[in-house]
Formats: structure tokens, sequence, C-alpha cells
């Protein structure tokens, strides 16, 4: 048996992180995020819309917002495994999707394109 460290596998989506390119932007930081990790989801969702309906006096008419809940939710939790794993096979794995499903979704949603601007 030998007694040397395994060495450790690096995919594509090792470097990928919201937090790390949110904060290369300048859009977030440390007590931001401290703050954040407080609320619940619920409230942060609350929190986001009520901001972006402010300057339209509260009204957010003809967007369809609760028809397209579903694809803003997974497009956030797709870009979540992206950053939470190593490859996209292990973020394949970590969604339990299909191979075809999986890249159906990745052309989809093309969460690389994201996080390498």
């Amino acid at each position: 048996m030998s007694w040397k460290r395994r060495k450790t596998r690096k995919g594509r989506n090792t470097y990928y992180s919201l937090s790390k390119k949110l904060r290369q932007e300048k859009r977030s930081n440390d007590e931001f995020e401290t703050m954040l990790g407080s609320l619940s989801l619920e409230e942060i969702i609350g929190l986001k819309l009520e901001l972006a309906t402010k300057p339209v006096s509260n009204r957010l008419y003809g967007f369809p917002l609760w028809f397209n809940l579903t694809d803003i939710v997974k497009d956030a939790i797709f870009k979540y495994a992206y950053s939470a794993t190593r490859t996209q096979m292990e973020a394949m794995r970590f969604l339990g999707l299909k191979e075809n499903d999986f890249y159906r979704l990745r052309n989809k949603y093309d969460p690389i394109s994201y996080f390498e601007d």
C-alpha cells in the first residue's frame, strides 16, 4: 500500500464561484453576505421583488412572474450546482439529472458563459 497522497482531480467547475464572481464585480462583500445569510430564502425573494418594483410604483403588470418562477429558480440552482461541484459530471449527479437532460439544460441556461465573463 502506498502512503503517497492521491492527487485531487480538478475539473473546469473547480474555479467557478458565485460569491467570488460577485465580489470581483464589487457587488458583494463579507458584510453583505453575513446579512444575506441571516435572511430566509422567502425573505430574500420578497425583498428583491419589492426593490425591483419600487421604481414602477409597485406594479409589475404584464410580466408573467408566476409562470416564469420555475425557470428563474432552475437557473439559480443550475448556477449553484456548477459552483458547488468540480466537474460537469458531478453537477449532473448533484442535480439528479440524466445526461441528455443535463446537456439540454446546460444549453438553455448557459452557466459557463456566466462564470467566464
